[in-house]
């Protein structure tokens, strides 16, 4: 992996969406979300989708300018139709909005639908988490079909990620968990590589589990298996339905509805614990957990018990200060798009 400064990641992921089209203040908040998603050591879903994102910009399924549009506004339920634009942009303008009533109603609540993908769910959670606040996110991809549902052998719903952080009286906890075994990014660059996935995790046409990524390639098509695989996938199952229903249900928008193209649906949600027993009493509570955890012994072969967002905050702190190491596939997606624009590339630490 090649090293960069954060910061000339940023700028240089800034520049192109900007030549792109994409008017400045959205392209510095896009740049950001995909920047911090590698710092936490998100790499399938930080730069790595720019590209992508560039190349939707150019076919016109991803506006450029533009507003949501308010479908319901209540003081602590507010509903936007997304208009095609920037999921990153849309889900932090939406986090900035129910945090502020939050701080008023105790609670705030935003569903969008008609959206762009939204990138990494765990790159958005300190935003809340920094001002005391409890956070929950979770998105859906109303025109994508890639995990199966339990007992079949063909794709229905998507990895459906749930996302959530709260304070403690240190480091937040961080989740960030697809209710598929793996994401379809990753599948995608192991079957580029030809290499097999860790363990059985997806299904192929004719139903048995998997570790070969080929079979999302193949006519008929294989399936992501939903968490917890053949034998408990009900449970991952059961809570990717629920993601579909809280962010296409409560959008309005979703696998009811005509494609427009790449989407994020989401349902996102702030609590604000001064309004219920109290900032203290709250994280007294998160904080004498995480402790205990911490403090129980490790089964052999591992090192200690962490909590979830422990490491990739470790790695955030290690990345700013030496840099982030970008996956080698990365730059390479990003030079022709560097070229067409006359976008200088980043120079690298190392």
């Amino acid at each position: 992996m090649t090293v960069f400064q954060a910061s000339t990641l940023s700028l240089f992921a800034t520049a192109l969406l900007e030549a792109a089209g994409m008017p400045p203040d959205k392209a510095v908040v896009i740049a950001d979300v995909l920047v911090e998603a590698d710092l936490l050591g998100h790499d399938t879903h930080g730069l790595n989708l720019l590209a992508a994102y560039l190349a939707d910009i150019g076919k016109g399924t991803l506006k450029t300018h533009g507003e949501p549009r308010v479908v319901a506004d209540f003081p602590a339920a507010v509903t936007w139709d997304g208009d095609r634009l920037p999921g990153t942009w849309l889900t932090v303008k939406a986090l900035e909005l129910a945090c502020e009533r939050a701080a008023v109603y105790g609670t705030c609540s935003v569903a969008i639908g008609r959206g762009h993908h939204i990138a990494c769910l765990a790159a958005y959670l300190t935003r809340a988490t920094d001002r005391g606040m409890v956070v929950q996110i979770m998105t859906s991809a109303q025109e994508n079909q890639s995990v199966a549902p339990h007992g079949g052998s063909a794709a229905a719903i998507t990895p459906n990620p749930i996302a959530a952080g709260w304070p403690t009286d240190g480091d937040p906890v961080l989740i960030d968990v697809s209710m598929s075994i793996t994401t379809n990014g990753m599948v995608a660059r192991l079957n580029r590589h030809g290499q097999p996935l860790p363990g059985p995790w997806l299904i192929d046409a004719q139903g048995n589990a998997t570790d070969d990524p080929a079979v999302m390639t193949r006519t008929p098509k294989g399936a992501l298996l939903p968490l917890g695989g053949i034998e408990y996938g009900h449970k991952g199952y059961a809570l990717g339905l629920m993601v579909e229903a809280m962010t296409q249900g409560l959008s309005g928008h979703g696998r009811a509805d005509p494609v427009e193209g790449w989407t994020g649906e989401v349902f996102l949600q702030v609590w604000d614990p001064r309004l219920f027993a109290g900032a203290g009493a709250f994280t007294r509570q998160t904080g004498w957990i995480a402790d205990f955890c911490r403090r129980v012994p490790p089964r052999p072969g591992v090192e200690r018990v962490r909590l979830p967002g422990e490491g990739g905050l470790a790695r955030r702190r290690q990345q700013l200060v030496d840099g982030v190491n970008l996956h080698p596939a990365i730059l390479p997606a990003l030079t022709p798009w560097a070229d067409k624009f006359g976008v200088a590339l980043p120079s690298a630490l190392v």
